[in-house]
């Protein structure tokens, strides 16, 4: 998800991070709201957004604020909504690095949703490709050694299923398309082991 800024500025919003930037991402959330629904109308059971990277917190300390505070209102509105639609939400990401309120919150959606299974939406926030191939290979090594030391494997080598299974994205196939709005090609450290047979698609709406 992309173009948050550009939005503000071509709409004439505020884009200095104060309350949300004026709006901008309260447009961003109800265009994955609205793309949530043509993806169930479609038939399409599995969709993931990117939120919120970890480099996103090298942003001005008040515009990081801003989409903090944004991320704790949608979850509660995402609560409501996607219990409707019998969607499951999954958090992805690294979210030691976000406060105590904010994580509670992200366990809450994800637990009060657990049972839906007509849709997947997997949110990723504090989240890299790099930062989840590394957690996942960490993961990995730790239950090996535990089953190393209580002899519950004669193998000391890491299966690259079980690093699958580390994951944050386990718990969705990979990816047949990857969509990316605001005109830009890259992949921006989103979903880099996935995609290795994903379709790519930039389009320039934001």
């Amino acid at each position: 998800m992309d173009g948050n800024q550009r939005y503000a500025k071509k709409q004439k919003l505020s884009h200095d991070g104060a309350a949300g930037g004026g709006g901008r991402y309260d447009a961003g959330f109800w265009a994955l709201m609205v793309m949530l629904l043509y993806c169930q109308e479609l038939g399409v059971k599995y969709i993931t957004a990117y939120a919120f990277s970890i480099d996103n917190f090298k942003r001005k300390p008040e515009e990081v604020e801003s989409l903090i505070a944004s991320m704790l209102e949608k979850f509660h509105l995402l609560d409501i909504l996607v219990k409707r639609l019998a969607v499951r939400v999954h958090i992805a990401g690294n979210l030691e690095l976000f406060s105590n309120e904010l994580r509670a919150s992200a366990m809450e959606l994800t637990e009060a949703t657990a049972a839906y299974s007509k849709s997947v939406l997997t949110i990723c926030i504090a989240y890299t490709s790099r930062d989840e191939i590394l957690h996942a290979v960490l993961e990995s090594c730790e239950q090996k050694r535990i089953d190393l030391e209580f002899d519950n494997d004669d193998d000391d080598e890491i299966k690259l299923m079980k690093v699958e299974k580390n994951m944050y994205m386990a718990v969705a196939p990979d990816p047949d398309i990857i969509i990316r709005t605001g005109g830009e090609d890259r992949l921006s450290n989103f979903l880099l082991w996935p995609s290795c047979w994903s379709h790519l698609h930039s389009m320039w709406v934001l």
